[in-house]
């Protein structure tokens, strides 16, 4: 950009200021002066580095924009808010009001937006719920709770501020009406077309890959897709939006509209499919790019990615300045700035080698925008989730060819839903194919324990610190892939970039090494944690850079939280109750409101601690034999109970006892074994792990006739146990200690060592105890 412009600077500066009104929330000056401050040193960036006109010129068109970026951004916050219910919490509330998103559905409880007319808010039930569909009014009476510190940024975003807890939810049968109204109708009609003539998963998939509507689909389903990196098709994304003008644009042209008109029909389509996708933050982020791009064209810029881009963060700002907040906003956003720089000279590299014409053409531009994008979102998909998936390049090259024709199956099936009578199954029953084989390829490369890697990036220092090298490594493989005199000039030229982008990274590498965790509060493999909290249970895990997991939680009045603080835990990926009595489920009960626990992972559990947890924003998710629990490269399998024993099923015998019903676990890390028994012993439970690194004795070290069995099978190379100092009931008992003995298998007890620590490490453990 030879001169500047000023709708450039205006949209950069609109953007700036949205993106920064969040920070001037509630705030004095001083806050406000830091956004402003921040904005101004953003937009310098933006300034054109040739500019022919005054830089006050350039600074004032700036300055203006991005004070109505921060007014515009204030003013639409305080909107938000006002649409939201502010209950007092504790009180009984009767709910009536229309579903405003799609369901989200974790384990055993389901969380749905609700409108209103007092406000916009969270109803959390129980499952089973039915169906609730977007636009459908529902009723139900329950208790308003505050949402816990870590999940109200998540909830503001979405115009929420509190959470009714309910028992039930109820449709009544009502829908709303207006314009709303009729966007619901037309995604109904498309809901019940996708249904016909579908297996039940590849409905379920139909739905998430063209509305959106993810809700229904399996979690082992769900998860294959998340571990082999292809979780961005269950819901609506820029792609879809993509694929529709696709689609449209060959039928407006085979009616001889203009070029310009047909790029006003296909904003109006946009329009359209964006309510009728639920209107979700995803699907308005898809939206306003498509739109933008085509606004680009029309504005006789169709080459300007960088303002179609902005135009896209205008607008999705303005809907919503928190936006920018959102994880999804961010990657998104990374994935088209990925696109926007990579693509094209990716293209051209594997164009030069495949050829320019037909397939291989959609080829090479497949494969040049999914490498684009995954590399592009790595370092925000370590940051926040501390893992990638090792497998996402070759999923999504594998699921390339049936991608696009899925999706336009399955949009043209909704398009034909809307007509009466009109046949849509041999449509699905093609995408069925499309979309078994998409989920068989998630399923190939999501459920190898090495489909995800574990990779953290503490804090956005480092974050920015690989964006930057990353910037300096293209810039140096721009520089070498030219000839030798063009390398010279292209260095020459592009100096400054290369220093600054070093020097940033290098700068920000440094920040994080010194403000990121001491080295001490990770394990470099993993760490085992066999807590000394008296007469119970408590076992931590923590795998290298990955949030670690809490089996079982000792009983209250331990000091768990302590423990856990002096272990440097600030989150727990998951509790789990082995089963609900107080000396293994006390401690994890104070846990919640705490520190953040993501998950409740049981096999059965009361009401009373579901409860707990739902409100604490745990996800309850029950667990029984054959499934499996994964965080970073820990895996904790489920040996017992099987699924019908954990519902309910239980026998006479296992019904009264609830130490036959505990979850039994193998924890796994690469050659590392241990077995977590609970309560459960050898004599009542059927246990074959297969031969055993550490054996976590049961029930404390009662008495066991299996335990003999169970060693000569297993021959665990140490036994620890878990029991409190000079405990009424006589554990451990002087049997099970005389059976571990004549195995040979050293014991550790922790009343007698306290806390045991067992660090596993490639190829060798070590074990360390507190006293």
């Amino acid at each position: 950009m030879k001169s500047p412009d000023w709708r450039f600077l205006a949209v950069g500066g609109l953007t700036a200021g949205l993106a920064l009104s969040p920070l001037c929330e509630g705030a004095g000056g001083q806050s406000a002066g830091a956004a402003l401050a921040l904005a101004l040193a953003s937009l310098a960036a933006l300034s054109p580095s040739r500019a022919r006109s005054p830089r006050p010129w350039v600074a004032l068109v700036a300055l203006v924009a991005l004070c109505t970026g921060l007014l515009a951004g204030a003013a639409r916050l305080r909107a938000i808010d006002r649409g939201a219910y502010a209950g007092r919490p504790g009180a009984r509330l009767a709910v009536r009001g229309h579903v405003a998103a799609v369901p989200r559905r974790s384990g055993e409880v389901v969380r749905v937006r609700v409108d209103t007319p007092a406000g916009r808010l969270l109803l959390e039930a129980p499952e089973p719920v039915s169906n609730l569909p977007v636009g459908a009014e529902v009723r139900a009476r329950g208790t308003v709770a505050e949402p816990p510190p870590w999940y109200q940024g998540y909830l503001r975003r979405q115009g929420v501020r509190r959470i009714v807890r309910v028992s039930r939810i109820d449709l009544t049968g009502r829908r709303r009406g207006g314009l709303p109204g009729r966007i619901d109708r037309i995604r109904l009609r498309a809901e019940e077309a996708l249904t016909r003539g579908m297996p039940e998963r590849e409905e379920a998939l139909a739905r998430g890959f063209v509305l959106g509507e993810d809700d229904r689909i399996d979690p082992r389903t769900a998860e294959d897709f998340r571990r082999s990196g292809l979780a961005h098709l269950l819901a609506v994304s820029g792609q879809n939006v993509l694929l529709l003008a696709l689609l449209a644009a060959p039928f407006l042209a085979a009616l001889g509209i203009p070029l310009r008109a047909r790029l006003v029909w296909l904003l109006a389509l946009i329009a359209l499919y964006v309510p009728l996708a639920g209107g979700g933050p995803s699907i308005q982020r898809a939206g306003a790019m498509g739109a933008a791009a085509m606004v680009a064209t029309l504005a006789g810029r169709p080459a300007s990615r960088v303002y179609a881009l902005l135009l896209a963060a205008a607008v999705t700002l303005a809907l919503n300045p928190r936006a920018s907040g959102d994880v999804g906003w961010q990657l998104s956003f990374a994935a088209v700035c990925g696109i926007f720089l990579a693509a094209g000279p990716l293209r051209r590299r594997f164009e030069a080698r495949l050829g320019a014409g037909g397939w291989r053409r959609a080829l090479a531009e497949g494969l040049a925008v999914t490498i684009a994008a995954t590399v592009a979102t790595a370092p925000l998909m370590a940051h926040h989730f501390e893992s990638l998936s090792a497998t996402t390049l070759v999923a999504n090259l594998l699921a390339f060819p049936a991608v696009a024709p899925a999706m336009w199956l399955g949009m043209l099936a909704a398009g034909a839903g809307q007509v009466p009578g009109l046949p849509v199954e041999p449509l699905n029953w093609v995408n069925a194919l499309l979309l078994a084989y998409i989920a068989q390829v998630a399923e190939w490369l999501g459920r190898p324990g090495w489909a995800l890697a574990p990779l953290r990036l503490d804090g956005w220092p480092a974050v920015a610190g690989v964006y930057a090298a990353m910037l300096a490594s293209a810039l140096v493989a721009r520089a070498w892939a030219r000839s030798w005199g063009g390398m010279v000039t292209t260095v020459a030229g592009s100096w400054r970039a290369l220093a600054a982008a070093t020097g940033v990274g290098l700068l920000a590498l440094g920040a994080a090494v010194l403000s990121g965790p001491a080295p001490h509060d990770r394990p470099a493999g993993l760490r085992v944690t066999v807590l000394d909290v008296g007469q119970g249970d408590a076992i931590l895990l923590q795998p290298h850079a990955a949030e670690p997991v809490l089996v079982d939680g000792g009983p209250r009045g331990a000091g768990l939280r302590g423990k856990l603080e002096q272990l440097g835990v600030s989150a727990l990926a998951a509790a789990v109750v082995t089963h609900d009595q107080s000396d293994h489920a006390g401690g994890i009960e104070e846990l919640f409101g705490a520190l953040p626990v993501r998950r409740l992972v049981y096999a059965e559990a009361g009401r009373g601690l579901l409860a707990e947890a739902a409100a604490a924003g745990a996800v309850p998710t029950r667990l029984a034999e054959g499934g499996e629990l994964r965080t970073g490269g820990l895996r904790l399998e489920a040996l017992w109970p099987p699924g019908e024993l954990a519902a309910g099923g239980a026998t006479a015998e296992q019904a009264g006892d609830p130490n036959a019903r505990s979850l039994v676990l193998l924890a796994r890390w690469r050659d590392f074994e241990m077995l977590l028994t609970g309560d459960a012993e050898a004599e009542a439970v059927p246990m074959d792990p297969g031969p055993l690194d550490v054996l976590k004795v049961s029930h404390h070290g009662s008495a066991d006739a299996g335990l003999a069995a169970l060693l000569d099978r297993a021959a665990p190379r140490l036994a620890v146990i878990s029991v409190g100092a000079e405990n009424p009931f006589g554990h451990p008992e002087p049997g099970t200690m005389a059976t571990l003995e004549a195995h040979g298998v050293p014991v550790l007890r922790t009343d007698v060592d306290g806390s045991v620590t067992i660090e596993a490490a490639k190829r060798d453990a070590r074990v360390d105890t507190e006293r």
